[in-house]
Protein backbone atom coordinates (compact mmCIF):
# COMPACT_ATOMS: atom_id res chain seq x y z
CA UNK A 1 0.00 0.00 0.00
CA UNK A 2 2.93 2.37 1.07
CA UNK A 3 4.55 1.69 -2.53
CA UNK A 4 0.95 2.62 -3.95
CA UNK A 5 1.15 5.65 -2.28
CA UNK A 6 4.50 7.28 -2.98
CA UNK A 7 4.00 6.20 -7.06
CA UNK A 8 0.91 8.13 -7.10
CA UNK A 9 2.94 11.41 -5.22
CA UNK A 10 5.46 10.73 -7.45
CA UNK A 11 3.03 10.90 -10.36
CA UNK A 12 1.25 14.07 -8.76
CA UNK A 13 4.38 15.79 -8.85
CA UNK A 14 5.11 15.21 -12.09
CA UNK A 15 1.97 15.96 -13.58
CA UNK A 16 1.97 19.57 -11.74
CA UNK A 17 5.32 20.36 -12.97
CA UNK A 18 4.02 19.52 -16.47
CA UNK A 19 1.88 21.71 -15.58
CA UNK A 20 3.61 24.85 -14.28
CA UNK A 21 6.23 24.56 -17.53
CA UNK A 22 3.03 24.40 -19.65
CA UNK A 23 1.28 27.54 -18.00
CA UNK A 24 4.55 29.65 -18.60
CA UNK A 25 4.96 28.92 -21.71
CA UNK A 26 1.13 29.89 -22.35
CA UNK A 27 2.42 32.97 -20.62
CA UNK A 28 5.33 33.46 -22.43
CA UNK A 29 3.50 33.39 -25.93
CA UNK A 30 1.10 36.03 -24.86
CA UNK A 31 3.37 38.21 -23.71
CA UNK A 32 5.28 37.89 -27.28
CA UNK A 33 1.93 38.28 -29.32
CA UNK A 34 1.18 41.42 -27.00
CA UNK A 35 4.58 42.93 -27.86
CA UNK A 36 4.05 46.44 -30.31
CA UNK A 37 7.97 47.34 -30.11
CA UNK A 38 10.45 49.10 -27.89
CA UNK A 39 10.83 52.92 -27.41
CA UNK A 40 14.50 53.76 -26.52
CA UNK A 41 13.20 56.79 -24.52
CA UNK A 42 16.08 59.10 -24.08
CA UNK A 43 18.35 56.01 -22.73
CA UNK A 44 15.51 54.36 -21.23
CA UNK A 45 13.69 51.55 -22.67
CA UNK A 46 9.77 51.04 -22.76
CA UNK A 47 7.19 48.81 -24.49
CA UNK A 48 4.92 51.04 -26.94
CA UNK A 49 1.40 50.85 -26.78
CA UNK A 50 -0.18 48.32 -28.52
CA UNK A 51 -4.00 50.33 -27.84
CA UNK A 52 -2.60 54.01 -28.86
CA UNK A 53 -0.10 55.42 -30.83
CA UNK A 54 0.13 58.76 -28.89
CA UNK A 55 0.66 59.63 -25.37
CA UNK A 56 1.85 57.20 -22.19
CA UNK A 57 -0.33 54.23 -21.32
CA UNK A 58 -0.47 51.30 -18.91
CA UNK A 59 -0.67 48.00 -20.58
CA UNK A 60 0.17 44.61 -19.11
CA UNK A 61 1.15 45.71 -15.74
CA UNK A 62 3.30 48.29 -17.15
CA UNK A 63 3.92 51.90 -18.76
CA UNK A 64 3.93 52.25 -22.53
CA UNK A 65 4.36 54.97 -24.86
CA UNK A 66 2.59 55.55 -27.66
CA UNK A 67 5.07 54.87 -31.04
CA UNK A 68 4.15 58.02 -32.64
CA UNK A 69 4.69 59.81 -29.72
CA UNK A 70 8.00 58.29 -29.53
CA UNK A 71 9.08 58.79 -32.99
CA UNK A 72 8.24 62.90 -33.06
CA UNK A 73 10.63 62.81 -30.39
CA UNK A 74 13.22 61.52 -32.11
CA UNK A 75 13.68 58.52 -30.21
CA UNK A 76 14.37 54.94 -31.70
CA UNK A 77 11.27 53.16 -32.23
CA UNK A 78 12.15 49.37 -32.71
CA UNK A 79 9.50 46.74 -34.48
CA UNK A 80 6.76 49.43 -33.95
CA UNK A 81 4.71 47.53 -35.55
CA UNK A 82 1.88 50.24 -35.25
CA UNK A 83 3.31 52.84 -36.66
CA UNK A 84 5.30 51.14 -39.47
CA UNK A 85 8.68 51.70 -37.81
CA UNK A 86 11.59 49.46 -38.37
CA UNK A 87 13.66 50.92 -35.61
CA UNK A 88 16.36 53.15 -36.05
CA UNK A 89 14.95 56.81 -34.88
CA UNK A 90 11.66 55.50 -36.64
CA UNK A 91 10.16 57.22 -39.98
CA UNK A 92 9.39 55.61 -43.48
CA UNK A 93 9.00 57.12 -47.11
CA UNK A 94 5.53 57.60 -46.94
CA UNK A 95 3.28 58.31 -49.12
CA UNK A 96 0.81 61.52 -49.92
CA UNK A 97 -3.09 61.78 -49.57
CA UNK A 98 -5.30 60.96 -51.93
CA UNK A 99 -5.69 64.69 -52.31
CA UNK A 100 -5.34 68.28 -51.42
CA UNK A 101 -7.36 71.34 -51.30
CA UNK A 102 -5.27 73.87 -51.55
CA UNK A 103 -4.64 77.15 -50.49
CA UNK A 104 -7.14 79.90 -52.52
CA UNK A 105 -5.48 80.90 -55.24
CA UNK A 106 -2.69 78.74 -54.60
CA UNK A 107 -1.19 76.01 -56.69
CA UNK A 108 -0.10 72.88 -54.20
CA UNK A 109 0.91 69.60 -54.79
CA UNK A 110 2.99 67.00 -52.69
CA UNK A 111 5.80 64.45 -53.59
CA UNK A 112 8.38 62.18 -51.78
CA UNK A 113 12.02 62.98 -51.63
CA UNK A 114 14.71 60.36 -50.54
CA UNK A 115 15.80 61.60 -47.01
CA UNK A 116 13.56 64.18 -46.39
CA UNK A 117 12.58 62.14 -43.44
CA UNK A 118 16.28 61.60 -42.13
CA UNK A 119 16.40 65.69 -41.91
CA UNK A 120 12.43 65.93 -40.30
CA UNK A 121 14.03 63.98 -37.21
CA UNK A 122 17.44 66.15 -37.21
CA UNK A 123 14.68 68.89 -37.18
CA UNK A 124 12.71 67.58 -34.37
CA UNK A 125 15.63 66.22 -32.45
CA UNK A 126 17.45 69.79 -32.04
CA UNK A 127 14.39 70.98 -30.39
CA UNK A 128 12.50 72.42 -34.23
CA UNK A 129 8.51 72.73 -33.87
CA UNK A 130 6.41 71.52 -36.62
CA UNK A 131 5.34 75.28 -37.56
CA UNK A 132 9.61 76.22 -37.76
CA UNK A 133 9.58 72.26 -40.00
CA UNK A 134 6.82 73.54 -42.47
CA UNK A 135 8.97 77.20 -42.90
CA UNK A 136 11.60 74.94 -43.94
CA UNK A 137 9.82 73.17 -45.97
CA UNK A 138 8.75 76.12 -48.06
CA UNK A 139 12.59 77.18 -48.80
CA UNK A 140 14.20 73.37 -49.95
CA UNK A 141 13.32 70.59 -50.70
CA UNK A 142 15.53 68.61 -48.50
CA UNK A 143 15.01 71.15 -45.90
CA UNK A 144 18.68 71.59 -45.38
CA UNK A 145 20.99 74.16 -45.84
CA UNK A 146 22.85 72.87 -49.19
CA UNK A 147 22.68 76.27 -50.99
CA UNK A 148 24.49 79.43 -51.97
CA UNK A 149 25.90 81.10 -48.98
CA UNK A 150 23.53 83.26 -47.63
CA UNK A 151 21.39 82.64 -50.18
CA UNK A 152 23.40 84.60 -52.65
CA UNK A 153 22.71 88.00 -51.12
CA UNK A 154 24.40 90.09 -48.37
CA UNK A 155 23.66 92.54 -45.37
CA UNK A 156 20.31 92.20 -43.95
CA UNK A 157 18.96 90.25 -47.07
CA UNK A 158 21.48 87.29 -46.32
CA UNK A 159 19.51 84.23 -45.44
CA UNK A 160 20.50 81.41 -43.71
CA UNK A 161 19.29 78.35 -41.59
CA UNK A 162 16.98 75.70 -42.81
CA UNK A 163 13.81 78.37 -42.51
CA UNK A 164 16.18 80.85 -44.70
CA UNK A 165 16.15 83.47 -42.31
CA UNK A 166 16.99 87.20 -43.31
CA UNK A 167 19.69 89.00 -41.23
CA UNK A 168 17.74 91.39 -39.88
CA UNK A 169 14.92 89.45 -38.57
CA UNK A 170 17.99 87.72 -36.89
CA UNK A 171 19.97 91.01 -35.34
CA UNK A 172 16.79 92.95 -34.59
CA UNK A 173 15.21 89.78 -32.74
CA UNK A 174 18.53 89.40 -30.72
CA UNK A 175 19.71 86.01 -32.33
CA UNK A 176 23.21 84.91 -31.24
CA UNK A 177 26.70 85.61 -33.74
CA UNK A 178 24.61 88.70 -35.17
CA UNK A 179 26.92 91.14 -33.74
CA UNK A 180 29.73 90.02 -35.22
CA UNK A 181 28.31 90.55 -38.65
CA UNK A 182 26.11 88.65 -41.34
CA UNK A 183 29.36 86.04 -42.39
CA UNK A 184 29.65 84.80 -38.72
CA UNK A 185 26.18 84.43 -38.34
CA UNK A 186 25.09 82.40 -41.22
CA UNK A 187 28.03 80.50 -40.71
CA UNK A 188 26.73 79.66 -37.22
CA UNK A 189 23.41 79.00 -38.83
CA UNK A 190 24.22 76.56 -41.22
CA UNK A 191 26.73 74.83 -39.57
CA UNK A 192 24.14 74.19 -36.10
CA UNK A 193 20.87 72.93 -35.67
CA UNK A 194 20.14 74.13 -32.52
CA UNK A 195 21.69 77.29 -33.24
CA UNK A 196 19.38 77.82 -36.29
CA UNK A 197 16.29 76.52 -34.38
CA UNK A 198 17.15 78.82 -31.11
CA UNK A 199 17.28 81.60 -33.55
CA UNK A 200 13.81 81.12 -35.31
CA UNK A 201 12.57 80.51 -31.94
CA UNK A 202 13.69 84.47 -30.82
CA UNK A 203 12.33 85.64 -34.37
CA UNK A 204 8.99 83.85 -33.61
CA UNK A 205 8.55 85.14 -29.96
CA UNK A 206 10.34 88.99 -31.28
CA UNK A 207 8.01 89.65 -34.65
CA UNK A 208 4.67 88.09 -33.63
CA UNK A 209 2.12 88.70 -36.04
CA UNK A 210 4.81 90.59 -38.35
CA UNK A 211 7.02 87.17 -38.27
CA UNK A 212 5.20 86.36 -42.03
CA UNK A 213 6.17 89.84 -43.45
CA UNK A 214 9.65 90.36 -42.05
CA UNK A 215 10.49 86.48 -42.82
CA UNK A 216 9.58 87.62 -46.42
CA UNK A 217 10.38 90.77 -46.79
CA UNK A 218 12.63 91.81 -43.98
CA UNK A 219 12.59 95.83 -42.82
CA UNK A 220 10.39 96.49 -46.00
CA UNK A 221 7.86 94.37 -44.94
CA UNK A 222 7.61 95.32 -41.18
CA UNK A 223 6.52 98.79 -42.65
CA UNK A 224 4.04 97.37 -45.40
CA UNK A 225 3.17 93.92 -43.81
CA UNK A 226 -0.75 93.29 -45.79
CA UNK A 227 0.66 93.03 -49.27
CA UNK A 228 -0.91 90.19 -50.84
CA UNK A 229 2.45 88.48 -51.40
CA UNK A 230 2.54 88.24 -47.52
CA UNK A 231 -1.03 86.99 -46.88
CA UNK A 232 -0.07 84.12 -49.63
CA UNK A 233 2.86 83.71 -48.10
CA UNK A 234 1.48 83.25 -44.38
CA UNK A 235 -1.47 81.17 -45.89
CA UNK A 236 0.91 78.86 -47.93
CA UNK A 237 2.92 78.02 -44.46
CA UNK A 238 0.04 77.74 -42.29
CA UNK A 239 -1.52 74.95 -44.97
CA UNK A 240 1.55 73.04 -45.05
CA UNK A 241 1.54 72.40 -41.41
CA UNK A 242 -1.56 71.85 -41.37
CA UNK A 243 -0.59 69.13 -43.95
CA UNK A 244 2.74 67.60 -41.62
CA UNK A 245 0.56 66.22 -39.44
CA UNK A 246 1.19 62.46 -39.47
CA UNK A 247 3.91 63.19 -41.68
CA UNK A 248 6.58 64.45 -39.33
CA UNK A 249 9.36 61.69 -40.04
CA UNK A 250 8.58 60.52 -43.20
CA UNK A 251 10.12 61.57 -46.59
CA UNK A 252 6.77 63.53 -47.86
CA UNK A 253 7.09 66.82 -48.76
CA UNK A 254 4.27 69.52 -49.34
CA UNK A 255 4.44 72.17 -51.69
CA UNK A 256 3.08 75.41 -52.53
CA UNK A 257 3.54 77.47 -55.87
CA UNK A 258 5.12 80.99 -54.04
CA UNK A 259 7.62 82.97 -56.45
CA UNK A 260 10.96 83.33 -54.59
CA UNK A 261 12.35 86.24 -53.61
Amino acid sequence: MKRHWRLLSILTIVTLTAVGYLLIGIGAKVTAQTSCGTCNWYGTNYPVCCNQNTGWGWENNRSCIGCQDCINAGQSCSNCTKCGSGGGGGGTSGSCPSSLTCPSGIRCGCYTVSGLGANKRALTAAGGSQYMMAAAMMETEKMDTNYAFCDGKSGDSCCCGVTKANFYEARTAGCANTSSGYSTWCQGMNGSRSTDVACWNRIRSYWGNLYWAVHRNGESGKNNPNTTDIQNFKAANDWTNQQLNGHLTDDVRFWCDIPAI
